[in-house]
């Protein structure tokens, strides 16, 4: 289709389709957009002690899903930092499945198959056998729901229903990562295509109101309005989840988890750092990993900058000292040598209508 391919995790991903980055974003913002997002990674966890199991390796609570529901968590490390951000789903009371981030899906096998569990919990890493495409958009339902029978209207945000689109058995999911309503679906891998193909049909209403398909940079200035952080940038094995902003993940009254301790003394005590989201006031466009100068001080870097489209603002990430991460705070972006004027301001910049 004209995608300009790129490596992304070892993955071959189209950046950007003949379009461009910003129609892509515009299109997803105000009718659809459609992801290939088949590089996510998926680990099934069966048997009767997965409830157990899973919350002893993640941050939120998986004793309060139901069936058909999904719920956003993380992996974490003893000091409490981000081994990886991840998508934890309930098909029944011994049947999960953890969906992680493609370029760490390595590491968190390893990690997740490295802690101590009940004989009777049973790990598979099923990524190979999954394709993944994310509808995303106001006019998400009304474009997939002509491929399947499945109630799409009655699913619950961050719930799932299992059925047919396309006569392709599948998991329809009412998640994503654009700020936006839509669904992600999953099936069988070799079944890719042919929904790509047929979800690009549904949505091709040959006017500028038609779905189009996006590539990595939409998906990364969507999530950065949306100020959804992506592992790497704002999370990694050197930020807790208290710092950034992810203290509703972190339950920690549910019992003992990797990294519990180290969370509660540090929410104990207070965190030192904050991340905070910034807009650009003066010309020019932040850029990741440019310094943050306040007051003539270095006090971080930029996690994520980007233009956004829809808000047509410069904006960006930076973790900032806790003083300074008020709304309204004067800070200095370091763009290749020239000061530019930013503020740092509420968080998400972008907010979809209910």
């Amino acid at each position: 289709m004209g995608g300009r391919m790129v490596d992304f995790g070892g993955w071959d991903m189209p950046v950007q389709y003949p379009a461009g980055t910003i129609e892509e974003h515009l299109r997803t913002r105000t009718h659809a957009g459609l992801f290939d997002v088949s590089h996510m990674g998926e680990i099934d966890v069966r048997g009767p002690g997965s409830i157990a199991f899973i919350n002893s390796i993640t941050s939120n609570d998986a004793s309060k899903l139901i069936d058909g529901q999904a719920q956003y968590s993380a992996l974490t490390t003893p000091q409490g930092t981000v081994i990886d951000d991840l998508l934890v789903y309930r098909f029944a009371a011994d049947k999960f499945t953890l969906v992680v981030n493609a370029g760490t899906t390595i590491k968190d096998w390893d990690w997740i198959t490295s802690q101590p569990r009940d004989e009777s919990v049973e790990l598979r890493n099923v990524s190979s056998e999954y394709c993944q495409l994310a509808l995303q958009g106001p006019d998400a339902l009304k474009m997939l729901q002509k491929l399947t029978d499945l109630p799409l209207e009655e699913i619950k945000y961050y719930h799932f229903d299992q059925g047919e689109v396309d006569g392709v058995p599948a998991i329809v999911s009412r998640t994503g990562y654009t700020g936006e309503d839509g669904f992600e679906v999953y099936a069988a891998a070799d079944k890719a295509e042919q929904l790509w193909d047929k979800i690009l049909d549904a949505g091709n209403t040959g006017s500028p109101e038609g779905v189009l398909p996006c590539g990595l940079a939409a998906r990364n200035t969507l999530r950065l309005e949306a100020a959804m952080a992506l592992y790497g940038h704002e999370i990694d094995e050197t930020t807790t989840l208290l710092e950034a902003n992810l203290g509703w993940i972190c339950k920690l009254n549910k019992g003992a988890f990797v990294g519990r301790e180290a969370l509660a003394k540090q929410k104990e005590e207070g965190v030192k750092r904050r991340l905070a989201g910034f807009e650009i006031t003066e010309r020019g466009i932040a850029r990741d990993g440019q310094e943050v100068v306040i007051d003539g001080a270095k006090v971080g870097r930029v996690t994520s900058g980007s233009p956004a489209p829809f808000l047509k603002k410069n904006i960006g990430l930076t973790y900032v000292p806790v003083e300074f991460a008020g709304e309204g705070q004067q800070v200095h972006i370091d763009v290749r040598g020239r000061l530019v004027a930013a503020q740092i301001v509420k968080t998400p910049f972008y907010k979809r209508a209910q």
